[in-house]
Parts: structure tokens; C-alpha cells; sequence
């Protein structure tokens, strides 16, 4: 094996899902892309790692509750593009020409060209490692959808798109939650 420059190895282990996360701040929607996910168990109880060096940090501390919009590989520029541009300047639903849908439990809008949507809640936030837990309200999946490929952040500027997908249900049954 070659070693890797430890300033690099989290790029072995970054490629999560791209989500777009939405907020509202009591006057206006913003959008901003995120990478660093996590899923914390079965149960719709998700992190996301993101700071006051966003500008979205305030909305979402303050009223406690976001979309996790995933887009699909064709929206992979506007991903990249609302992630190089500030909310502070730029009404990035206008500029990316994206369809803000009304939530049901958030005031954060879901995003119509998204191929899910994740309704949150902030039910704790780690000040220290810049982690917030957030607890899913209702989740929506567009399975009409011609395009269902997820798009996966490397980190380095570079993207991986889900390719096939291999099925172990059977064999994992007995680790499986009973509605999967």
C-alpha cells in the first residue's frame, strides 16, 4: 500500500450523499449544499456538521428545524454552484431555478427538483465538533423520477454517482428494520 497524507485521509470516508439543506429565517428560505452527514441509527435521527461559518447556521439554530433535499446526480452543477455562492447576497432559489414546495411540520420549503426530501429538527447541537442531530418529521421520495442516482462528495473537488445497486436483503433480514 502507498501511504496517504493524513490531511487527506478524510476523503476515503467522506463520500456521503450531497443534500441540499434548507432553512427559514422568519423572512427568507436559503439553501446550502452539505457533505458531512450521518445517518445515527434506524430511526430517523440523522448529524450534519456545519457552523456559524454558514450562513445558514443562524436560521437553522434559531428556529430549530430544516429540509434535507437530496438531489440526484442531474443536479450536480447546481449543487456545486450553491455551494460556491453565499445566501447573504444571493437568493439561491432564484439563481439555481430551484421550486421551493411547502413542508408540512417545517417552514423551511422542500425542493421540487430534489429526488427526497427529509422534513428535521434540531434536537441537539455539539457545539465542540460543530455536529447537529436532527430528528426526521416526514420524509418524501420521488420514485418517478428518471433519475435516481445519488451524487457522493469525495471531498477533494470531485464527485462519485451511484452506479448499481447490489441486493443482500434476504441476507440480512435479521438486522433489517421489519418495513424494509
Amino acid at each position: 500500500m502507498d501511504e496517504l497524507p493524513l490531511g487527506q485521509a478524510f476523503t476515503l470516508i467522506e463520500p456521503g450523499p450531497v443534500v441540499l439543506l434548507t432553512t427559514h429565517d422568519g423572512r427568507n428560505d436559503n439553501v446550502m449544499t452539505i457533505t458531512w452527514t450521518m445517518v445515527l441509527d434506524f430511526a430517523p435521527t440523522f448529524a450534519i456538521c456545519t457552523g456559524a461559518w454558514n450562513h445558514s447556521y443562524a436560521a437553522l439554530s434559531d428556529s430549530r428545524e430544516c429540509v434535507l433535499a437530496i438531489p440526484a446526480l442531474n443536479l450536480l452543477d447546481t449543487a456545486v454552484g450553491i455551494g460556491t455562492c453565499s445566501g447573504v447576497d444571493t437568493d439561491k432559489f432564484a439563481q439555481f431555478g430551484l421550486t421551493r414546495l411547502p413542508a408540512r411540520h417545517v417552514r423551511a420549503p422542500l425542493i421540487g427538483e430534489c429526488l427526497a426530501n427529509i422534513e428535521c429538527r434540531v434536537v441537539d447541537i455539539i457545539d465542540r465538533h460543530a455536529i447537529l442531530v436532527l430528528e426526521g418529521l416526514a420524509a418524501y421520495r420521488d420514485s418517478a423520477r428518471e433519475e435516481q442516482r445519488l451524487i457522493h462528495a469525495v471531498g477533494d473537488g470531485t464527485f462519485i454517482a451511484d452506479r448499481s445497486r447490489i441486493d443482500h436483503k434476504a441476507m440480512m433480514r435479521s438486522k433489517l428494520p421489519k418495513e424494509l
